[in-house]
């Protein structure tokens, strides 16, 4: 897969996202999918992303702005930064109480590209000042 290529998935996959379609993001990744969540543990395979996404569009409504994708020239890995502009929907277990409470919090996500797939998608954000938007 070329530079190009990998960028092109990368922006399906968040395209997808920013349109709440599940299946779409579904789509852009591996059978075998490794999902790293920010201060979470790892989900392995389509379905345990699947779950993810389910459970995430219930509990929180977020639109990815000001994307900026890289990628290796050989394809093969990748990354983005972006601000995550969202509503928490309903209570997250161990996180605060959800009261629709809106938030903007700088982002980020590495991936490995395989087979013209994403392999790998790891997410960063600070959770403390999500933390801290939420309880205010």
């Amino acid at each position: 897969m070329s530079r190009t290529e990998a960028i092109a998935l990368i922006g399906r996959y968040y395209a997808a996202f920013n349109a709440g379609d599940a299946a779409g993001m579904l789509e852009c990744v591996a059978e075998d999918v490794e999902h790293r969540v920010n201060e979470g543990g790892i989900r392995r395979g389509r379905a345990k992303f699947a779950e993810f996404c389910s459970h995430m569009g219930v509990s929180y409504r977020e639109e990815l702005k000001d994307m900026v994708i890289f990628a290796s020239d050989d394809g093969a890995r990748g990354a983005a930064e972006f601000v995550v502009h969202g509503a928490y929907l309903q209570t997250d277990p161990g996180l605060p109480e959800a009261r629709g409470q809106r938030y903007i919090l700088p982002a980020g996500g590495f991936f490995d590209i395989r087979d013209g797939k994403i392999a790998r998608v790891t997410t960063f954000y600070n959770l403390n000042d999500w933390i801290a938007q939420v309880s205010a």
